[in-house]
């Protein structure tokens, strides 16, 4: 569906409600703008739910699952290794330890459901949400409890999950405030939400710009580490930690230059991908 094509509309800041935005990436079909107010970058006009919803599942259709599943031993990796930086480890033998019952565990985006099968192998009750047709499979492959619905639609009940799980979904909705709001609902009081998103607060955003791999056309958010802060603040949660990773995407240098820079990048947060672990207020 080219850029041209897709309805859309202005809309206000999501993060502070501010109105009046500056160029901030030009990507020739569409522009990346940042809020005067809080700093906010975001797509503006952006595409309408329904052409979102349209997009993922059914214009992708089955290239999108076979994409998924050529990459998922990767993608799981790299989720599993973000985890670990962000203390999933230790919180998931706390839960052995105190519950009587298997901890409940959402993944929002879950696409071809590889995460929940690591989880449920090791003892999680898993649910999981993905619009597109990768749901599909997760449900008649893998025999996962995943739905084809936005999250709002599939009404949880208040406080149905000990730990909630978003990677590189934020910035693909129209409403990460609704969003976020309705994970609160949902999450339990004591409960863990994890969400993993691009940083344009990093080295690789800051570096190549709108040549950036991040600003591309179906991201409409891109966060960095002071706006996620702030959105997450504002619909009830405490920042526990965030975690950065990458520091130049492979081919774009030599690899001991690679290496090198990924090693400054998470040790000095400006990587190009965080991941950020929040309790509810």
């Amino acid at each position: 569906m080219p850029a041209a094509d897709v309805l859309c509309i202005t809309i206000p800041c999501i993060c502070c409600g501010g109105k009046v935005f500056k160029p901030f990436l030009d990507c020739e079909e569409f522009n990346f703008v940042s809020c005067v107010s809080c700093t906010l970058v975001l797509r503006n006009p952006q595409p309408i739910q329904d052409e979102i919803t349209v997009r993922y599942s059914k214009t992708f259709g089955n290239d999108y699952l076979s994409y998924e599943l050529k990459n998922e031993d990767a993608f799981l990796k790299l989720q599993q290794l973000a985890l670990k930086d962000a203390g999933f480890d230790k919180l998931e033998k706390r839960y052995f330890a105190a519950l009587q019952e298997a901890p409940h565990v959402l993944d929002i985006g879950c696409a071809t459901g590889a995460l929940l099968v690591s989880l449920r192998e090791n003892g999680w009750s898993v649910t999981g949400v993905e619009i597109s047709p990768c749901a599909a499979h997760a449900r008649e492959i893998r025999n996962l409890d995943v739905r084809d619905t936005l999250l709002q639609d599939n009404k949880f009940p208040d406080k149905s999950f000990d730990v909630v799980l978003a990677s590189h979904l934020i910035e693909h909705l129209n409403d990460p405030k609704a969003f976020l709001l309705e994970v609160h609902r949902i999450l339990k009081d004591d409960g863990v939400f994890f969400i993993t998103t691009p940083n344009i607060s990093g080295f690789q955003a800051r570096l190549f710009k709108e040549h950036w791999r991040s600003a591309i056309f179906d991201h409409l958010y891109l966060f960095s580490v002071r706006t996620i802060k702030n959105i997450l603040k504002n619909t009830g949660f405490k920042t526990e930690s965030i975690h950065t990773w990458g520091g130049l995407a492979a081919g774009t240098a030599p690899k001991w230059i690679k290496k090198s820079a990924d090693f400054l990048a998470k040790h000095f947060g400006c990587g190009d991908v965080m991941i950020v672990r929040v309790k509810k207020y």
